[in-house]
């Protein structure tokens, strides 16, 4: 039963994080943060998933591996959007702009 908490909580924060991140945000950094929260909340049903099931957890090591190119890649693109535009604001940044 408690296990069953657990999933439930997660799954509900997983939904806030995606509440969060098609909501209108006007800096790119929220919009990362929200990415983040959403592959901690993923992370966290993985590793309860595979605790329950008794299973091996080389494919969280995996899974983290991939969490943390996906959030480098983020902040690549938030310091460059930066350094170009002078803030995150999406409003500023078009893609026809070279």
């Amino acid at each position: 039963m408690l296990k069953m908490m657990w999933v439930v909580l997660l799954i509900l924060v997983m939904f806030m994080g995606v509440l969060v991140f098609i909501s209108n945000r006007k800096h790119l950094l929220a919009t990362l943060l929200s990415l983040e929260f959403i592959v901690l909340s993923i992370y966290s049903l993985l590793f309860v998933y595979l605790i329950s099931m008794g299973l091996e957890m080389y494919f969280t090591m995996v899974f983290l591996t991939f969490a943390v190119c996906e959030g480098a890649l983020g902040l690549s693109i938030l310091v460059s959007m930066i350094r170009t535009h002078g803030n995150d604001y999406f409003q500023s940044f078009s893609v026809l702009q070279c």
